[in-house]
């Protein structure tokens, strides 16, 4: 069972997007994805908001994001939030382990 944790870092004057890159720069991202039990870390834009940012967070379960939690990497997203004036909508989901159902796949072009 997978948790997916997308939040939503919302900022003005491009604020986010300086935040994504400090973050990839200073290599908080590569640290967080060596993580126990980090199945994904991705940033994405959108296309009608410049001034939004989607994380796509990926764990392998609540332990291992408790454990994230309490790192000292954190503090680090922590401070960085500041400093860019970030503010955050966070939508959470856990995985459906029975796989995608015959009918659904149907729609996918691989």
């Amino acid at each position: 069972m997978a948790i997916t944790i997308n939040i939503y870092y919302y900022g003005k004057n491009g604020n986010a997007k300086k935040f994504a890159q400090e973050m990839m720069m200073t290599g908080v991202v590569d640290s967080i994805r060596k993580e126990a039990g980090n199945l994904k870390y991705e940033y994405y834009f959108s296309m009608e908001d410049e001034e939004t940012l989607l994380l796509i967070d990926s764990w392998k379960d609540q332990n291992a994001i408790d454990q994230h939690h309490a790192s000292p990497m954190m503090e680090q997203i922590i401070k960085l939030r500041e400093k860019y004036d970030l503010h955050m909508r966070v939508e959470r989901y856990v995985s459906d382990d029975g796989g995608m159902p015959e009918s659904d796949k149907a729609f996918l072009r691989t």
